[in-house]
């Protein structure tokens, strides 16, 4: 009876995998297709919020010597960190170029040899006789300020991180948000309690470079060998003594990393900090943005890069030595010989460089960018049209056409299914807080834009990651590219953008592409070069072709890897989308711009950054929580 039963009993039906979510999809398509073009919420310049904001400026402007948070303390601040910044400024150009040259050529021998003294000998010229030395020297100073106070900051916050959990877990959230805040956001604030100028500009820059000197300082204490630090404490040394001489210096490295990562963080936040008049190179690099003026732009541009590449390779070289290298004799020798030299020639030659060992090139640089518009016109007209007409505009219309309550429910429904119910509930939460904000419709084209070049950076990114982890020989060529292009600050990938498309949202996306795609590239290759060589070695042996161990078996097991590269495209997207604002981008970071260049729209701008920033959270979270998540072949396998 029983057996009769169980065969004649009807199977249980079980729905394919996709069903769920394709009827979920359907729904959202029908609802837009009879809600489409209500429930929108349209931008207003004049939103009660955004004139809120204004008149809070106002009046902080007017009552900022009255208060006792300005009187006792904030201008404490910023009258500290002004003398810092004109002790440094000062120092500098009191050493002149040779000794600057001198000075910092022997440094360089002492951390990496003569041939990073050679690199830092050549860019300390490179700043004169591209006619930008005060300049550049402005913008040494405004680093050197915001990299000391980085770490002086956040070395022993990521050391107390490193050895505390809980500490650790506390930190994390702060470090996040500041990392996805875009840069033109730390302006905002730093205007309001900071005013303007050289302070304002290294506490900006500070504030943008300390999360990875934090991060990275916490890594390399948790990774100190336990058993070292159980050896340390069972010969009778104290915790001090045990940070002291023991986790310390065999964190090393790892920190000399944290500095390197510091340094190349404050490099790229000095040009955009000269929005609120902090000195240096920026100002070149705007007022050629606002002109539209190539020729303005890549001397200083060049010279970002170069104080970029002379600092990163000085603290590589420091990051490569061992705990416990010393310099030899002879490098000491040559090191003080050459920083004595520099030294001794100032009373000898002009402290300035020379104008006549300038090499002016604006004129020449903008003829080769008028000839590359007229002759390459037919081709970027065609490409920055096309894909406005197929793509953008298609995009944009759809999410600023959609009722918002839909667009919420569709991100939900999405980081749910990627992520699970904490980050869809962040994402939705972020939703709800940019139409309350009043910046919706603002938000959406700013997504549209962030979509479309995160897909072609991961497209191109994954073709890359992939060519690069399956030939040595294209790896060992493209990584130089790839450290040269990382090293670059933001503003540096604006210069062919502007030079190929003019002042368009393409132009923004294109500078978005090319500054998120290195880090994209690393990622996937590392990813598949990570997979089990055992694992590859049976996939071959059962008969597997090139392309089906591609498929099936390196990039299935490279998910997570290709999944934080989407992660850090999305990131460093968004990062270049205000600055995209300045060559016709629109949307958040025209109005982030406009914040700044015209005191009534103050309120606009500040919003917009918080926009940005909750965009940012929401496309961050759904992504890291893809990451976490098990794969689909893991779930059916259990």
């Amino acid at each position: 009876m029983s057996s009769t039963t169980a065969v004649g009993a009807p199977s249980r039906l079980r729905l394919p995998r996709w069903a769920a979510p394709a009827g979920v999809a359907a729904l959202i398509v029908v609802a837009y297709l009879v809600f489409r073009g209500t429930g929108t919420l349209p931008h207003d310049k004049e939103a009660p919020q955004f004139l809120a904001v204004t008149e809070l400026r106002e009046w902080i402007d007017e009552h900022r010597n009255e208060s006792p948070l300005f009187l006792y303390f904030l201008n404490y601040i910023r009258l500290f960190v002004g003398s810092l910044y004109d002790l440094f400024s000062g120092a500098l150009t009191a050493l002149g170029w040779p000794g600057l040259t001198g000075v910092l050529g022997g440094l360089a021998w002492l951390a990496g040899g003569w041939r990073i003294a050679l690199l830092a000998v050549a860019g300390v010229s490179a700043f004169g006789v591209l006619g930008l030395w005060q300049s550049s020297v402005e913008t040494l100073a405004l680093v050197a300020v915001a990299v000391l106070l980085s770490l002086a900051i956040g070395v022993p916050i990521g050391v107390w991180a490193g050895r505390s959990a809980r500490v650790r877990r506390a930190v994390t959230p702060v470090l996040d948000v500041m990392q996805i805040m875009p840069t033109f956001a730390y302006l905002a604030p730093l205007a309001l309690f900071f005013h303007i100028g050289a302070p304002a500009g290294a506490i900006a820059t500070m504030i943008y470079a300390i999360p990875p000197a934090i991060r990275i300082t916490a890594l390399a204490v948790s990774e100190v060998s336990p058993t070292a630090v159980e050896a340390s404490g069972s010969l009778g040394a104290t915790g001090r003594q045990t940070l002291f001489k023991v986790v310390l210096p065999l964190a090393r490295p790892t920190i000399a990393l944290a500095v390197n990562q510091t340094i190349m963080m404050a490099l790229s936040m000095v040009v955009i900090a000269n929005l609120i008049a902090a000195p240096g190179l920026g100002g070149d690099i705007i007022r050629g943005l606002s002109r539209a003026q190539v020729g303005i732009m890549l001397p200083a541009g060049v010279a970002v890069v170069v104080m970029a590449i002379v600092l990163d390779r000085m603290t590589t070289a420091l990051a490569r030595r061992g705990p416990h290298a010393r310099p030899r004799r002879l490098d000491l020798a040559a090191a003080g010989a050459l920083a004595a030299a520099g030294l001794a020639l100032i009373p000898v030659l002009p402290r300035a460089w020379p104008e006549g060992w300038t090499l002016n090139v604006t004129a020449e640089i903008n003829a080769v960018v008028r000839w590359a518009e007229t002759s390459w016109y037919p081709v970027t007209t065609f490409v920055k049209d096309q894909t406005s007409v197929l793509l953008l505009n298609p995009l944009e219309s759809l999410l600023t056409s959609a009722p918002w309550w839909l667009v919420a429910l569709t991100v939900l429904a999405v980081a749910w299914r990627m992520s699970g119910p904490r980050a869809a509930l962040t994402a939705l939460g972020c939703l709800l807080a940019i139409a309350l904000l009043g910046t919706w419709e603002h938000a959406m084209q700013t997504m549209t834009t962030v979509a479309l070049a995160v897909l072609i950076t991961l497209m191109i990114g994954l073709l890359l990651g992939v060519a690069a982890a399956r030939s040595p020989r294209y790896s060992a060529v493209q990584r130089p590219l790839l450290d040269a292009a990382q090293t670059m600050p933001a503003f540096v990938y604006l210069l062919p953008a502007l030079a190929l498309f003019e002042t368009t949202r393409f132009t923004a996306i294109f500078a978005s592409i090319i500054y998120a795609v290195p880090p994209v590239v690393r990622l996937v290759e590392d990813g598949i070069k990570a997979v089990p060589a055992e694992v590859v070695e049976a996939a071959v042996s059962a008969g597997s072709t090139p392309g089906q161990l591609l498929w099936k078996v390196q990039l299935p097991m490279a998910r997570r890897a290709i999944l934080l590269a989407a992660n850090q495209g999305i990131v460093m997207t968004l990062a270049m989308v205000v600055v995209g604002g300045l060559v016709g981008a629109g949307a958040l970071g025209y109005d982030v711009v406009v914040g700044f260049s015209q005191r009534t729209d103050f309120g606009l701008g500040f919003v917009a950054g918080v926009a940005t920033v909750l965009l940012g959270v929401m496309l961050d979270r759904i992504t890291q929580g893809a990451d976490r998540r098990p794969s689909p072949h893991r779930r059916k396998s259990t």
